[in-house]
């Protein structure tokens, strides 16, 4: 049974799923602000969040998950050394998303997800 166990799958595999949110979460690192689909930005804000709070602590083994769950050493040390500090003092919520209006194109739910700062 499936309970309790809700996820957006995208239309696509599993491997393809996490590379999607990978890249999406290099993006916000890297750019602080990316707009995207709703659903993916929902998706995406946990993810995210849980990586700063690691980066906070920062310490060897937290580096080193990290890495592992970004694949990229320069993204790590950029929420290391850019992002994680303005958030010592705050508990939680570090991004916010902000509703757009709908593409043009297919009529998706846009969405932009930034840090807040």
């Amino acid at each position: 049974m499936r309970h309790h166990n809700q996820n957006r799958k995208f239309g696509r595999k599993k491997d393809e799923r996490k590379a999607l949110i990978r890249s999406l979460s290099l993006a916000l690192i890297r750019h602080k602000k990316i707009v995207t689909t709703e659903a993916k930005a929902k998706e995406l804000r946990p993810f995210v969040e849980k990586l700063v709070t690691r980066g906070k602590d920062s310490s060897l083994a937290d580096q080193r998950i990290m890495i592992s769950r970004l694949g990229n050493k320069e993204g790590v040390r950029k929420l290391i050394n850019d992002i994680a500090p303005q958030y010592k003092k705050r508990m939680g919520g570090y991004t916010r998303i902000v509703k757009l209006s709908r593409r043009s194109g297919d009529a998706s739910k846009m969405a932009m997800i930034e840090f807040v700062k």
